[in-house]
């Protein structure tokens, strides 16, 4: 057993609750929001779906997060991977294997020209090269094909087919923001080691609510990567830098 899995010591069982959790949850509120929802005739009832489909596509991309560092299931890489590949796929369709590798480097060199998320332009352009590091031709494909079957399944519903698109579009945003840009971008203030990071310090409430905790305990993922986004509050206590 590893010195973090004894210092922070997972549940198998909670976190594969809490990553089906969040899949289910979205793939309700999207099967609603896309088939069943009159927007028109609900237009409050229509933006909440859109906020809350938007935090739990954020979501879901945490699940895959935590899959890659084996956190949803201590132990067993195949559960890790499934949990994963079905996360990215309803996220955008995006690559398991692509993103894993990436998202690694990411840890090897956070902060440096290594770093596939990191950048030197402002926070535009680097969001920028942030999407084109993970969106590419298979992307394209994956969710072109996706739309099109949208369109022939929904009929004249299919402009609700926003309902994913939109969600996933603003979430890609929120995790840049939260998770990437905040606690990594250079000339803010002196990051504590080599890790380059640093936590926003949101408070726990806000934290869950912009990152799933990945952005006010971002130092401390860095610190314990193999800790899952429910547990990194009880690194700081533990004492997390």
């Amino acid at each position: 057993m590893s010195e973090t899995a004894r210092r922070f010591p997972s549940s198998s069982l909670l976190g594969a609750a809490l990553a089906a959790g969040v899949i289910c949850a979205w793939i309700a509120l999207h099967v609603f929001a896309v088939w069943h929802l009159e927007a028109a005739d609900a237009p409050l009832l229509a933006i909440a779906c859109l906020i809350v489909l938007t935090w739990l596509s954020v979501g879901l991309f945490i699940v895959a997060h935590d899959a890659m560092h084996g956190a949803i299931v201590p132990g067993s890489p195949r559960m890790n991977r499934a949990f994963g590949t079905v996360a990215l796929l309803l996220f955008a369709g995006f690559s398991w294997r692509k993103l894993i590798v990436k998202h690694m480097a990411h840890h090897r060199h956070a902060g440096t020209d290594d770093d596939p998320d990191f950048s030197h332009g402002g926070p535009v352009a680097w969001y920028i090269d942030f999407v084109r590091t993970y969106f590419g031709w298979r992307e394209f494909w994956v969710l072109g094909s996706s739309v099109i079957l949208y369109a022939l399944i929904l009929g004249p519903r299919w402009p609700y087919v926003a309902f994913w698109a939109v969600p996933s579009i603003l979430a890609s945003m929120q995790l840049f923001i939260f998770g990437t840009w905040l606690p990594h971008r250079p000339g803010h203030d002196a990051f504590p080691d080599r890790h380059n990071a640093r936590s926003t310090r949101f408070g726990d409430p806000l934290s869950l609510l912009t990152c799933f905790h990945f952005g006010g305990y971002h130092h401390e993922h860095h610190l314990y990567p193999s800790v899952p986004w429910w547990r990194l509050p009880s690194t700081r206590e533990k004492g997390g830098a």
